[in-house]
């Protein structure tokens, strides 16, 4: 019996581990993002941003809430962080004046693979009214700058997803600046 146990244990590490491997593989690597020169050059200038932070999905909730990970938690660390970058955060008074209303979006979307397991990916994405070049009458908010992390986490490790969002926005930081 305990054999079996024994079994079973490594048998869904492996599953883990392959999982992981799987996607890491299937995505090219941990983090990705369309934060090249080009794009870069989109985010210059800035005056400011809008941050919104979207939910928190309820199949992690609990336990993300022990490890700091909330909406609340996230849109005061985000915001707290471009602040002291220099970058200011925008009142949604301030927003609706602002040229291009910019908006940093954050989106941490996680699945359970297995009991106490989740793979997780975390987006940043800065949104912008834009014109369209085959009719420039026609405005519409379209993601000029983004990136994203993947990777997986247990409930006693959800931390690396906090972190997660720390890097990409020192990588929205760099970018802007």
């Amino acid at each position: 019996m305990i054999n079996n146990s024994k079994h079973k244990t490594q048998n869904s590490k492996l599953k883990t581990f392959l999982f992981t491997l799987l996607l890491t593989v299937a995505i090219g690597s941990p983090a990705f993002g369309a934060d090249a020169d080009y794009d870069s050059r989109t985010i210059k200038g800035l005056e400011g941003v809008n941050v919104i932070v979207e939910n928190i999905q309820p199949n992690i909730q609990r336990y993300a809430q022990k490890a700091g990970i909330t909406k609340e938690q996230i849109q005061k660390d985000v915001e707290a962080k471009l602040k002291s970058n220099g970058i200011k955060v925008l009142t949604r008074d301030e927003w609706l004046k602002t040229p291009g209303r910019p908006v940093l979006y954050v989106n941490i979307n996680t699945h359970e693979t297995e009991k106490y397991w989740y793979a997780y990916n975390v987006r940043l994405e800065l949104k912008q009214v834009v014109s369209l070049e085959a009719n420039p009458s026609i405005k519409t908010l379209a993601s000029t700058w983004s990136i994203n992390m993947t990777g997986m986490a247990n409930i006693g490790t959800l931390g690396v997803i906090k972190n997660a969002v720390n890097g990409l926005v020192d990588r929205f930081v760099t970018a802007v600046k």
